[in-house]
């Protein structure tokens, strides 16, 4: 038997808007937190929906008034420019950008078991929902309850999640009191 090897798992940077200028360049809408990384990006592959992305070679990568113009080295006029509207610009996972002490992607967080301290299983997160001060982690409970209880939000805090390991896919949390309690079915 063969072993299949891997698939690359991709991360959007940019997705293509529209043609711009006479010469293929596309007016582009940036999808990273890091958009100083366009300043040395020289390749990228661009999405295409039943297969593996396409490599392309960035010839040049520049902004006008605040937005991301780029020029691909096989993209030489409009027609084909227009051709690239929507698709997306991608990056292999393992060159994003590093990123600091208690610091993570949130697709890296997405999936992540939660326990407590004590090892009670609380859920696993579905998603990240950005408050413009600490995020909440959105978990879906797990357990007995779970079909009653829904979505808890647990504050993406180092207080309160103290150990959190993407690789391992688990996060534990140490929760202040009455807060696995919170959208429990109770005496109204």
């Amino acid at each position: 038997m063969r072993e299949q090897k891997r698939r690359e798992a991709w991360v959007g940077v940019a997705r293509i808007r529209r043609p711009r200028g006479r010469k293929g360049e596309v007016i582009a809408e940036v999808l990273t937190d890091f958009p100083e990384r366009f300043a040395t990006l020289t390749r990228g592959y661009l999405d295409r929906p039943d297969s593996d992305p396409e490599p392309v070679e960035i010839a040049e990568a520049w902004w006008h008034q605040h937005e991301l113009i780029l020029r691909f080295t096989a993209v030489e006029s409009i027609s084909q420019a227009e051709i690239l509207r929507g698709r997306l610009l991608l990056i292999p996972e393992g060159e994003r950008m590093a990123l600091g002490d208690h610091r993570y992607y949130v697709a890296d967080l997405i999936g992540c078991e939660v326990s407590s301290h004590g090892g009670r299983p609380v859920g696993k997160v579905v998603g990240v929902e950005p408050t413009g001060g600490v995020e909440l982690l959105e978990v879906e409970r797990t357990g007995p309850k779970a079909g009653r209880v829904g979505t808890l939000l647990i504050p993406l805090a180092q207080e309160i999640c103290p150990e959190i390991d993407v690789r391992a896919r688990r996060i534990v949390i140490d929760p202040p009191e009455g807060l696995l309690e919170l959208n429990e079915p109770g005496e109204v």
